[in-house]
C-alpha cells in the first residue's frame, strides 16, 4: 500500500509542476502559431462561404462543396471550428482548459512512469536515480513523439489529414510497435532480440502513415515547419522534465515510507 501510495503521490507532483512549465512553453512557442494559423483557417472558410453564396454554372470545374468537405474531414477530435463547435474563449478561460488537459496528461503518464520505477526498485531492491528517470523519459519521448512524428506529424488548423480511425490505428500501431522495438533491444540484450527490435522500430514506416493524396490549404508550409519544430520540442522538454522528476519525487516519498514502516 505505501508504494502504491508513493506512485500517486509523486505522480501528482510530477504531473502538476511539469504540466504547469509546458504550458508556459506552450505559451512562447505552438500557441502563437496555431493563432496565426487559425486566421488562415478563418480566412478560407470566408471566402469558401462567400463562393458557396454565388450561383455557379452546373459545368464549373471547381466544385466548392467537395473543396469544402475535403478541407474540413478531420474528424471527431480534430480541430473542428464549424458553426456549432464550442471553443473556450480567448485569454484566460482557453490558457486555463490548456493549463487543466496539460497537467492531467501529465499526471497520466507520471502513474504509468511511476509504475515502471515502482517494478524496477522492486526487482534491484535499489532506487531509480534521476539519470534513470531521465533515460526512461527520453524513452517515452521517442515512443510517444519521435516515432509517431516520423509518419503524422502535428497538424495546425485549416491543414486537412486522413480520415481521423486510419491515422488512429496508424498511431497507435506506431506507438506499440517502438515500444516494443525499444524493450526488446534494452532488456534482452541479445542478437535476435535486437534484429526483432530493429524490424519492430521500422514496421510500421515500412507499411506507411495513411495520407492524403491532395492537399489543399493556404496555410504557409513554413508556418507548418516552425509548428512540428515547436511541438517536437516542447514534447522534448515535457518528456525530459517528467521522466527526471517522476524519479526523483517517487525515490524521495518511496524512501520515506520505508523509513517509517
Amino acid at each position: 500500500m505505501s508504494t502504491f501510495r508513493s506512485i500517486v503521490f509523486a505522480s501528482v507532483i510530477a504531473g502538476f509542476i511539469v504540466g504547469l512549465v509546458v504550458t508556459v512553453v506552450q505559451q512562447f512557442g505552438t500557441v502563437p502559431l496555431i493563432l496565426k494559423a487559425e486566421v488562415f483557417e478563418k480566412a478560407a472558410e470566408t471566402h469558401q462561404h462567400d463562393a458557396a453564396a454565388v450561383p455557379q454554372p452546373a459545368a464549373a470545374g471547381h466544385d466548392h462543396a467537395a473543396h469544402d468537405h475535403g478541407d474540413h474531414e478531420h474528424g471527431a477530435g480534430d480541430h473542428d471550428h464549424g458553426a456549432g463547435a464550442w471553443e473556450p474563449r480567448d485569454g484566460f478561460e482557453r490558457n486555463a482548459y490548456t493549463a487543466a488537459a496539460n497537467i492531467l496528461t501529465a499526471i497520466g503518464f507520471a502513474l504509468l512512469l511511476a509504475g515502471f520505477f515502482a517494478v524496477r526498485s522492486a526487482t534491484t531492491g535499489m532506487s531509480v536515480s534521476w539519470h534513470e528517470g531521465l533515460l526512461w523519459g527520453l524513452a517515452g519521448f521517442a515512443v510517444f513523439t519521435l516515432a509517431p512524428g516520423l509518419g503524422l506529424p502535428p497538424e495546425l488548423p485549416g491543414v486537412p489529414a486522413a480520415p481521423l480511425l486510419s491515422r488512429q490505428i496508424w498511431w497507435l500501431a506506431a506507438v506499440l510497435a517502438t515500444a516494443g522495438g525499444l524493450a526488446m533491444i534494452a532488456f534482452r540484450r541479445s542478437v535476435p532480440a535486437a534484429i526483432a527490435g530493429v524490424i519492430l522500430l521500422t514496421l510500421p514506416h515500412l507499411i506507411g502513415a495513411p495520407e492524403l493524396a491532395n492537399v489543399e490549404t493556404n496555410v504557409p508550409s513554413s508556418l507548418t515547419h516552425q509548428f512540428v519544430t515547436a511541438v517536437t520540442m516542447t514534447s522534448l522538454v515535457f518528456w525530459t522534465l517528467l521522466g527526471g522528476l517522476t524519479s526523483a519525487v517517487f525515490a524521495r516519498i518511496d524512501r520515506g515510507a520505508n523509513l517509517r514502516a
